[in-house]
C-alpha cells in the first residue's frame, strides 16, 4: 500500500514542446517539469497520448525521459507510457529501455487490432510477468477501439505487478463498479479532467490530467481538496476549470492545451503532423479564457 500511495492525487500527462524546425524543445521541457513540480503535481507522466508519442522516434522517447528524470532529481515519481498493438514489441521495449529514475509504466490497451477480453487479459498478464516495473493499465476506448471491461480489470488486479488503471472510458457505471469491487491495493485513476470531481466523490484515487499542463496549481488544488473530503471548495475550482477543460478538448488534444501553454508563453506553438493547431476562431476563444 505504501508504494501505490505515490500515485494517488495528481499526475500530469506531459506535452512535448517542439521548436519551429520540428525538433524537440528540451529547454522548454525542463522548464515545464520545474513548473509542474512547483505547482503541486504529485507525479509526472511522460510518453502518453498527450506527448504526441505516436510521432516520436525511439531515440526521442529515450531522450525525453532522460531529460525529465534529470530535471526531476527524484522529487516526484515518474510514470512512462509504453503500449501498443503488439505484445512482442512492448516486451522488446521492456528489455531495451533505460528505466533509471522511472517508477511505473502506463500501458494503453492494444489499438487497431481490437482484441477480445481474453486477448486483453493474456496481453496484460504477459506484460506484467516480464516487466521490471509495476504497470498501470490505461483504458481509453475512444482512441483505441476497445474497452477493457471491469470484470477483466478485476482479474488483472489480482496480479501483484499490476497496481491500477487510468480509466478514460467515460462509462460511469463501469468505473463505479470498479471502485466498489477493486482490492484495496489497486488504484482507479481518472483519465478525464471533466468528470474527475464526481468520480472522486465515489472513491477514485486521483487524476492523470491533460489540462494540468497549463493550470497545474488549480487542478492540484481541486484534486487535493477532494482527497481531503472538502468537496464544497473543490467544486468551486471545478466550475472555474470547466470552460478551460472543454476548450482544451474541443478541437483535439493536445492541440487545445498547447494553445493555452503558448498563450501563457511557456512553449512555442508547434505540433507534429497529422496534428495541427486549433482554428483561429477557437484560438481566440481560448485567449479569452487565459
Amino acid at each position: 500500500m505504501q508504494f501505490i500511495n505515490q500515485f494517488k492525487g495528481l499526475g500530469i500527462a506531459m506535452i512535448t514542446p517542439f521548436l519551429p524546425d520540428g525538433e524537440i524543445d528540451y529547454s522548454s521541457l525542463e522548464k515545464l517539469v520545474e513548473h509542474l513540480i512547483a505547482s503541486g503535481t504529485d507525479y509526472l507522466v511522460a510518453l502518453g497520448t498527450t506527448s504526441e508519442s505516436p510521432t516520436l522516434t525511439d531515440e526521442e522517447k529515450h531522450k525525453i525521459v532522460r531529460t525529465i528524470v534529470k530535471t526531476n532529481q527524484n522529487r516526484v515519481p515518474i510514470v512512462i507510457g509504453i503500449g501498443g498493438p503488439s505484445t512482442k514489441t512492448i516486451l522488446h521495449q521492456f528489455k531495451t529501455f533505460d528505466f533509471t529514475g522511472v517508477s511505473a509504466i502506463l500501458s494503453v490497451t492494444p489499438y487497431y487490432n481490437k482484441p477480445t477480453q481474453a486477448g486483453l487479459l493474456e496481453h496484460y498478464q504477459t506484460l506484467a510477468h516480464h516487466s521490471s516495473l509495476p504497470i498501470i493499465l490505461y483504458n481509453v476506448g475512444s482512441r483505441t477501439g476497445c474497452n477493457l471491461e471491469p470484470e477483466t480489470t478485476l482479474k488483472l488486479a489480482e496480479h501483484r505487478n499490476i497496481i491500477g488503471i487510468k480509466e478514460a472510458s467515460g462509462i460511469m457505471n463501469q468505473i463505479m463498479y470498479l471502485v466498489k469491487h477493486k482490492p484495496d491495493n489497486f488504484l482507479v485513476i481518472s483519465g478525464d479532467d471533466a468528470i474527475t470531481l464526481p468520480l472522486m466523490a465515489i472513491g477514485i484515487n486521483g487524476l492523470i490530467s491533460v489540462v494540468g499542463n497549463a493550470y497545474p496549481t488549480l487542478v492540484a488544488q481541486m484534486v487535493h481538496l477532494a482527497q481531503d473530503g472538502n468537496f464544497e471548495e473543490a467544486r468551486i475550482i471545478h466550475h472555474k476549470l470547466l470552460d478551460i477543460i472543454q476548450a482544451c478538448f474541443k478541437e483535439g488534444s493536445p492541440a487545445g492545451v498547447k494553445t493555452f501553454l503558448a498563450l501563457q508563453n511557456r512553449i512555442d506553438y508547434y505540433l507534429r503532423l497529422p496534428l495541427v493547431r486549433v482554428s483561429s476562431e477557437h484560438q481566440k476563444n481560448i485567449g479569452e479564457l487565459i
